[in-house]
């Protein structure tokens, strides 16, 4: 790639919850890209665990320490971000053949709707290939540690949007 299409990156997702695995990706790009866009974005097909404003703060304490890393909310199409932010890509991780292929599936889709974009694929970092949003909320709800699975000033957050759910 040249130097140009190095500067804008866009981490899109659910991040319901941000992970250690989201994590690592995420500090691969920002070695990649100048700047980096991690887009909380809603996944209408699903209903959301979090609220977006609790994902964002969950995304936002997880980052905390990457200066370049930004996180941002949209409920838009990705394609319409990607000019919006005029990226240069978008960059998703997979930790398997079946996420490699759903992710191939939608690169394409976004192609044809933008022959601009452009998403670089990433594989998941050792040894978080197992770590998965699923696993987060299932633990949150059975009261189970989370200690490797999301950043330790997470946890009293996401503790805490378990609590005020379980209120209602």
């Amino acid at each position: 790639m040249s130097e140009r299409s190095r500067k804008i990156a866009i981490v899109p997702g659910s991040f319901d919850p941000m992970t250690l695995g989201h994590r690592a990706l995420i500090e691969a790009v920002c070695k990649r890209y100048e700047t980096v866009y991690v887009a909380v974005m809603t996944n209408f097909a699903k209903t959301p665990f979090l609220e977006s404003d609790t994902r964002c703060q969950i995304a936002g304490l997880t980052l905390a320490d990457l200066p370049n890393a930004t996180v941002i909310a949209d409920d838009g199409l990705l394609v319409d971000l990607f000019d919006r932010l005029q990226a240069d890509a978008v960059c998703k991780g997979y930790r398997n053949d079946t996420d490699l292929a759903y992710e191939r599936g939608q690169d394409e889709w976004n192609r044809a709707h933008n022959p601009r974009f452009f998403t670089e694929l990433i594989p998941a970092a050792p040894g978080t290939e197992a770590i998965s949003s699923t696993l987060v909320r299932e633990r949150l709800e059975k009261g189970e540690p989370l200690s490797g699975l999301v950043a330790e000033a997470a946890i009293p957050v996401l503790q805490a949007a378990v609590a005020k759910m379980k209120r209602k």
